[in-house]
């Protein structure tokens, strides 16, 4: 079986490439992205028809949310409107396509669990690009949306590894906790994206992340508070609660993402693990 992993540099695509690695039926086609560029329908087209792969994950995204709010073109080229050319292959060769999404969809206004049928909303540029990407793959009647949040990993950079940097060189550390969601590991992604392949969903639209909910505060706190119970700390840091509006950035964040992943987990045969005990796999992992 012929897979395209896009964006198999980043944190999902490490993951999803590892776990493929360790079943000699896949064929992984991972390019560069000077080799598949998202901003190029042209060579999306090209790479398709020379390659032909049987299924297609698209791992790939532009997320620089706040400078998305600047480079609205860019963002809207990769997120949104490469993923029209995904889609059109998927429906000429009867390919699925997952699309993986985020929860930057929502608004944060609902207060409770967004389940996978509620309607998006985004706050800005990066959510209305990704949202568009959605809607692209799902003019396929053989793509999924799989949406996730505050995804993380021993590979790549993301908010794990900056409060692991940052507590070696501060002693205070001040970090937002009105802005509520639940992490994801991207090693539990990639296998919740294998078991859907394996496995296909009746949903159409998918919801994956870690059981638990906790602030950014809360995830920072355990970061240190397990990494120091190992030995990879040689000082925690005092560590501040803030408001959002005292860390202003130029992307305004859903103040609740939490994403409703019971049937999504039920509908594919996994169960999620929570957030703090993968949080200390990925630890363990690190050197």
């Amino acid at each position: 079986m012929k897979i395209l992993i896009t964006g198999g540099s980043g944190q999902l695509g490490y993951h999803l490439q590892k776990i493929a690695a360790k079943d000699d039926k896949y064929d992984v086609l991972s390019p560069s992205s000077a080799e598949f560029d998202l901003a190029n329908p042209e060579a999306i087209e090209s790479f398709l028809m020379s390659n032909k792969p049987d299924v297609i994950i698209n791992a790939a995204a532009y997320t620089a949310v706040d400078k998305a709010e600047t480079e609205i073109e860019l963002a809207m080229a990769i997120n949104g409107a490469a993923v029209k050319g995904l889609a059109n292959y998927s429906i000429e060769q009867q390919c699925p396509l997952i699309q993986v999404s985020t929860d930057f969809v929502f608004d944060g206004q609902q207060g409770r669990p967004y389940a996978p049928d509620t309607k998006c909303q985004p706050l800005g540029v990066y959510g209305e690009s990704k949202y568009l990407g959605e809607q692209a793959a799902l003019r396929s009647p053989y793509a999924k949306v799989v949406r996730t949040s505050w995804v993380y990993s021993e590979h790549g950079s993301n908010f794990v590894k900056t409060m692991l940097r940052l507590a070696a060189e501060r002693d205070q550390l001040s970090v937002v906790a009105d802005q509520i969601g639940s992490p994801s590991y991207a090693g539990n992604l990639a296998q919740f994206i294998w078991q859907l392949i394996e496995n296909p969903s009746d949903q159409t639209v998918l919801h994956c992340s870690d059981a638990g909910v906790c602030s950014w505060y809360d995830f920072a706190h355990s970061v240190f508070d397990l990494a120091n119970s190992m030995g990879k700390l040689k000082s925690v840091p005092q560590l501040t609660p803030i408001r959002s509006d005292e860390y202003p950035t130029a992307a305004k964040r859903p103040s609740y993402s939490v994403l409703d992943c019971s049937e999504s987990y039920k509908s594919v045969g996994l169960a999620p693990q929570q957030w703090r005990e993968a949080l200390t796999v990925m630890l363990e992992k690190l050197n």
